[in-house]
Parts: structure tokens; sequence; C-alpha cells
């Protein structure tokens, strides 16, 4: 059966459904897409008339099921591990209606994010959207809300030229008040009206580099906001002859940093803020991050999910090692989590495992799922950078630089393991094997520049 949570009451469905129909009649909507997230993070969708919409909202939309979820000539033994239906089958795209948005990049278009089921009605096991609700749904359960925000990298290119046979991307020039401004700026106020606040958008190190900010919000809407912004930007980008990529012109992946405090279920307080006044983090954020080093081997295979992603890890070292320590510290933007006292904001972490290649719903649910292990197990006392006592003890585990060595550690942590279900652990391992076998190690930037673009 499909979650009796996502499912309106006759009320509240006429009454989103009066608004849809106002904001169709309004802007003359001619289509509406029916949106879901892939493996990578990336929107696939069916584009229906918006006539239909009506009726779809019931119905949902059949797509089929190697649309979100690529399987490749996987190996016999492999598949037969895979404990998931067909993926030669249909599956259900059924909206979420409080996702409806006109989209200002794409004309008289509309676009809803879809939660995926299979055509007897059960939740899609390998729908990251589905295991980051899950997770947010256990979160709740242990009386507990996520505030998150995504801080994304990304970099802008002009249109390929070709030179000596060669196809070449140029970064486009540093966005200091230049001519190119209207690109942001067309960007950042079509995100919100998609319902992403921007807090802010800067150039932080080289040309074409451009980095946006999110407002936190509560629940899955931090990672519908990230997953806006894949396409949003492709879209807007192409009106002013630019393309976008996640990667950096040397092949190294920009970062994805999700930002993120604990609010008590009530949303009125932040768990991470001591009352004291200190800008020191509490016993329940230290045994949050306690869970966060725990497990940081494996959330780093969903979080730097390609071999060029990793090498964010040891673009500042010189040794050869096999992995790198997992870092935290106060205020501290060289360390992999790193606590922030200070702002309005309150208390928070930024976990900075994460690629901005990585899929944003994969990001929330690894790091929910950790954090509240740490919640539910951590139990000793650790010191900390900066103080003797006081802080909850458990071994961080190193960060493998390898992503053989990180799918291995992903299989190995029982956890995330059943967090994340043994489905979607599974499918998931498969299809980065693959991907390791089958591509060439020279190919890959240009891949994903053509995937994420």
């Amino acid at each position: 059966m499909r979650d009796s949570s996502q499912i309106l009451t006759p009320p509240q469905l006429s009454s989103r459904m009066k608004h849809i129909r106002q904001a169709m009649a309004k802007n003359r909507l001619q289509f509406v897409r029916f949106e879901a997230t892939d493996l990578h993070g990336v929107s696939r969708f069916k584009t229906i008339p918006a006539h239909f919409f009506q009726e779809k909202v019931s119905q949902g939309v059949c797509m089929p099921r190697g649309y979100l979820e690529v399987m490749p000539n996987p190996k016999d033994n492999e598949m037969n591990h895979l404990r998931a239906t067909c993926f030669n089958s249909d599956i259900v795209l059924m909206p979420e209606v409080s996702t409806f948005r006109v989209l200002p990049w794409a004309e008289r278009t509309a676009r809803v994010i879809c939660d995926t089921f299979t055509v007897t009605g059960e939740p899609l096991l390998t729908s990251p959207r589905y295991i980051a609700k899950r997770q947010l749904s256990q979160l709740q359960a242990s009386g507990f809300s996520l505030l998150s925000a995504f801080i994304y990298d990304f970099c802008i290119f002009g249109v390929p030229e070709i030179l000596n046979s060669k196809t070449i991307s140029f970064p486009a020039s540093t966005f200091f008040n230049n001519h190119d401004q209207p690109f942001m700026q067309e960007l950042v106020d079509g995100l919100y009206h998609t319902g992403a606040n921007v807090e802010s958008f800067s150039s932080p190190t080289r040309p074409g580099q451009m980095e946006i900010c999110f407002l936190p919000e509560f629940g899955i809407s931090s990672a519908d906001n990230a997953f806006t912004l894949r396409t949003g930007v492709k879209e807007v980008a192409s009106k002013y002859n630019y393309i976008t990529s996640f990667f950096i012109e040397t092949g190294l992946c920009n970062s994805g940093v999700l930002s993120h405090s604990i609010w008590d279920v009530d949303r009125k307080k932040n768990m991470f803020c001591s009352s004291s006044g200190t800008e020191q983090i509490t016993i329940t954020g230290k045994k949050w991050l306690a869970g966060l080093l725990k497990h940081s081997a494996a959330l780093s295979c969903l979080m730097a999910p390609a071999v060029s992603c990793r090498k964010r890890y040891s673009k500042d070292r010189k040794d050869l090692k096999e992995s790198v320590p997992t870092t935290w510290g106060y205020n501290d933007n060289s360390c992999i989590f790193n606590i922030k006292c200070h702002g309005e904001k309150g208390t928070r972490i930024e976990n900075k495992l994460g690629s901005a290649t990585a899929n944003p719903y994969l990001v929330l649910a690894a790091t929910v799922a950790a954090g509240l292990d740490g919640l539910h197990t951590s139990d000793e006392v650790l010191a900390g950078p900066d103080e003797s006592t006081d802080f909850y003890q458990v071994e961080p585990s190193e960060i493998p630089l390898k992503l053989e060595d990180a799918l291995v550690a992903l299989e190995e942590d029982q956890c995330l393991r059943q967090a994340l279900g043994e489905t979607f652990i599974r499918y998931f391992v498969v299809m980065k094997k693959y991907e390791l076998e089958s591509e060439e190690r020279d190919a890959e930037r240009n891949k994903f520049l053509e995937y994420f673009i």
C-alpha cells in the first residue's frame, strides 16, 4: 500500500487543487512535468498536457522503471541478489501536490515532484526520496525534526568550442558585478518562485565557479530545493549560451555541503544549542556527531559516489595513503564535520563529505541514519580537539580514497544497510561496481560533464 502519511484528506486535496487550477489559468499553462530523481539525483520526468493534470493527480503517470534504475547488463549472480521486482517493468509517478510550481525558466510549464511506486501500489525501495522520507519519519519517531540546507558549488562554462579536433569548454568569467550578473539574478529569482529560497551566492575561488547557499528548511524541503537547482541551473544557463557542471576544469568535483541541526518535534528548540550561552555543542549534538564520525567511511560512498569525487579528500595531501582521517572541529572549514555556533541560525553541523554530484536525498537520508545511530548508541566519552572531557567517544572511521574500498565499507556497515534498506544497498553497490568496471577513467569527467549539465 502507498504511504498513508502522503495521502491528503479530501478537503486538503480540494483546496490545493483549487490553487493549482488558479495558477494554471493565470499563467496559461500548457504542460506539467511529473519529476522524480534517479540514483544520481538527476531529474527524470514525463510531461503531460495541463488539462490532464487533475486526472493524473489521483491516477499517477506510468514510466518505465529503467528511466530511474538503469541496470545495464549486470552479472546474473548480482541481479539475483537484488530483492526487487523486474527492472523492465513500469512504475507509477504519484505527485506530491504541495510541490506544484510554475517553472520560470520553461515556457508555460509547471512541475510537480513525485514519489515512485510499483504498479501494485508499493513504494519503490530504491527511490532516494522515499528513503529520505523514511529516515525523517524515524527521526520524528525519536522526538526530533531536521532543519537543513544545502550549499552547492558548480561551474559555468561557455559553449564548447572545437580546437584541433578536441572539444574544449572555457570557464565563464568570474561573477563580480559584471555583465554576467543577470544569469545569477535570473537563476536566484527563478528558484525563489519555485519555493527554493537562496540565502546568498558568490564566486569563491576560480573563474566560472559559483557557490549557492539555500535558506534552511525543515523536513524533505532542503533536498527538494537542491533537486530543483540541479535542473533549473541547466535550463537558465542554456538561455545565456552557458553550460553548467558540478565538475571543475581540473576534473575534481565541486562540493555539496549539508548544513543541519536537530530540533524538537515541535520545531521550537535547536537541540544542538547550549542553554548556557557558551559556543559549545550540546550532549545531543555530540552524540549525533559521534554517529557521523562512526559511519564516515560508509557515508563517503554515498556522498562521493564517483572516482573523481574522492580526489577532494586528498587534494592537500602529498602522501599516498589509502585513506584519510575523519576530522571535526569548531568553526574550522578545513574539517569534514564543521561545528558552527555563531550566527542567527544557531549551532549546526556542516557535513562536508559530500560532492555536488551526490544525490541530495541520499545525502540527507544517510546523514540522518548515522546521526540517529549516534543518539541511540553513543555512551562513552572522548575528548574533543579543544576540550579534555565530555565528548562521546567512537573510533572515527577513516575515509577511503578509493571508491572500491568505500563500497566495501558501505556493504559492511550494518546500521546503514538496515536504515537505507538491503534492496537499495545491493542495487547501489551493483551499479557502482558496474561503473568502475565499464568506464574509462580518462572519460569520466566528460561523462559527468555531459550527464550533469
